[in-house]
């Protein structure tokens, strides 16, 4: 591409940032002399690009609202989080447009993106699952670990990296599924330092990265946020990714069984489908079904919103452990008859 073609695309990119640029911000920027930068613009408007001057002290140019929408020019990271986020809304649901739209976007993207860029961003559509939507604010990876975990995970390739650990609970590091494994093995994942692992698979869950798979400095399964990954690199060799549960699965076992600081066993009389259609796999484990009635194992830093979420099933249960939840119950439904014979707003 010759230097005045890239010079004016990159015109059109400093003018998509949005607001007004100054004449002497841009030549700045592109480093050619101020009344180049007037040609170029002409440059864009002759390509019906709706460019407009604004006058005055604090005047330049910005892009004006036009009949159609202008060429975009998009980052490596600006082009992973448009594609992310039309796969996201068509799996999770959330895409408002009909029909093929999501689909014809995310090809219009990938067509003119560089091969070296979409093969990388491939490899992480490939990669990754999604399970629930975001909840609340998102925790984003760095676009250069997402990309290179994602190339590890399609080629099978082992990967080092350090990471930053995080309070308890959080990181959800349990062995899920592997032989032997249990929640209480999790303490490794959140602890930081150097890693090296065979990664089985990316997952995306409530607005937070996952990666799952085995961990070579524990000997273990392990689940680790990718929001507190750095410095990844993939090393020599390859690896067998054993069978099992899959990573969206082990993801969300390790969730449920991380070490927090109440261990909550509760009986529901229904069945195990029935239940896990009530309470998601990142919450709760149904360890056991007998009789009609289903072992579910929780484990949480905080026993106040559960008699809510117990109430919720609209199906019977019993509070195998602790007392102190059966008593929170208790409190629970007294306040609820309390409410229901209240006829007015006193008292």
């Amino acid at each position: 591409m010759s230097r005045p073609v890239s010079r004016v695309l990159t015109l059109l990119e400093l003018l998509q940032t949005g607001g007004v640029r100054t004449v002497a911000d841009l030549a700045g920027r592109l480093g050619v002399a101020e009344r180049t930068v007037r040609r170029y613009v002409d440059h864009l408007v002759d390509l019906d690009i709706p460019v407009e001057s604004v006058r005055g002290r604090h005047g330049g140019y910005r892009l004006a609202p036009g009949h159609r929408m202008p060429p975009l020019m998009l980052t490596d990271d600006e082009a992973l989080a448009v594609l992310l986020g039309l796969v996201a809304g068509r799996r999770t649901g959330l895409t408002a447009a009909a029909g093929t739209a999501g689909e014809t976007a995310s090809a219009k993207v990938r067509r003119v993106l560089p091969e070296r860029l979409r093969r990388r961003l491939d490899a992480v559509l490939q990669s990754v699952a999604f399970t629930a939507p975001p909840t609340g604010s998102a925790a984003v990876p760095e676009t250069g670990v997402l990309l290179t975990v994602a190339d590890a995970v399609r080629g099978h390739r082992p990967v080092s990296f350090r990471y930053g650990g995080g309070r308890r609970g959080e990181d959800g590091a349990g062995g899920a599924g592997g032989a032997g494994a249990s929640g209480a093995a999790g303490a490794a994942g959140a602890a930081g330092g150097e890693r090296t692992m065979y990664p089985y698979g990316l997952v995306a869950h409530a607005g937070r990265w996952y990666v799952t798979g085995r961990d070579l400095s524990a000997g273990a399964d392990r689940t680790f946020r990718l929001d507190r990954v750095a410095g990844a690199r993939i090393l020599p060799g390859t690896f067998e990714p054993p069978d099992g549960p899959d990573p969206a699965e082990r993801v969300l076992t390790s969730l449920a069984t991380a070490p927090y600081r109440h261990a909550v066993t509760v009986w529901v009389r229904g069945t195990a489908e029935e239940v896990r259609t009530r309470l998601p796999g990142s919450v709760a484990v149904v360890a056991a079904e007998e009789e009609s009635w289903s072992r579910v194992e929780i484990r949480a830093e905080r026993l106040d919103w559960l008699p809510g979420v117990l109430a919720s099933l609209d199906l019977p249960f019993a509070v195998e452990r602790p007392d102190e939840l059966r008593e929170l119950v208790a409190e629970f439904a007294n306040r609820l008859a309390d409410s229901a014979r209240r006829t007015t707003r006193d008292g």
